[in-house]
């Protein structure tokens, strides 16, 4: 790769690393996942997920952004209502019983589905394709610009998620007695309406 387009494209990659791995709704799925179900299901999860985020990207940089930047009450209802879900999920979480870790349990295709569709009610998600809209992209982006974008996302975060489903593998020996299992339930469930009500509460006191 030349040296212009590594100075150009290194940024974006760094960029995209540090949004994907670092905690959030989809990485805590991820990681429960694995733990549970096995490393095929959070492959599934990380697919879904990284394919959704960099259709985001692509719409969002092709004009939904703008929209955005332009409704602050169409992202504050999109906010709350992934908020709200994503508080649902952690409430099933929390009341859900010790079942056994079994890989053959779980559909790979709901996994991916269930991957795709937490990006999109994902308040994190959103404030990343905005923030790439602002930071790398301009209104007059092309298409192809914004698609490379897009298509470089998904291929830098992917790994970057499945690195969660790699943790969850490894904690996956010490879930095999119920208490245990039922004590990583809540666990999960407690971090995951961390991940995304700090944010939130401190986006609405900024």
């Amino acid at each position: 790769m030349p040296f212009t387009a590594m100075s150009q494209w290194l940024p974006f990659i760094l960029f995209a690393s540090v949004a994907s791995i670092t905690p959030g709704p989809t990485n805590l799925l991820i990681l429960g996942s694995a733990a549970r179900f096995g490393l095929s299901i959070a492959l599934a999860i990380a697919v879904g997920a990284s394919l959704s985020a960099s259709l985001m990207l692509l719409v969002v940089g092709l004009g939904l952004g703008e929209l955005l930047a332009h409704a602050p009450l169409l992202q504050t209802t999109m906010s709350w209502a992934g908020a709200a879900w994503i508080s649902w999920m952690a409430y099933k979480l929390m009341r859900a019983d010790a079942a056994g870790l079994d890989e053959h349990g779980v559909d790979r295709r709901q996994g991916f589905v269930q991957g795709a569709g937490l990006q999109l009610i994902n308040p994190k998600t959103w404030l990343m394709t905005l923030s790439v809209t602002a930071i790398f992209l301009d209104g007059r982006a092309s298409f192809g610009a914004v698609a490379s974008y897009a298509t470089l996302f998904m291929l830098v975060s992917t790994p970057c998620l499945l690195a969660w489903g790699l943790l969850g593998i490894g904690s996956a020996r010490l879930l095999r007695q119920p208490a245990r299992l039922l004590l990583f339930n809540r666990c999960m469930a407690l971090l995951l309406l961390t991940s995304v009500w700090v944010p939130l509460l401190s986006q609405l006191r900024g």
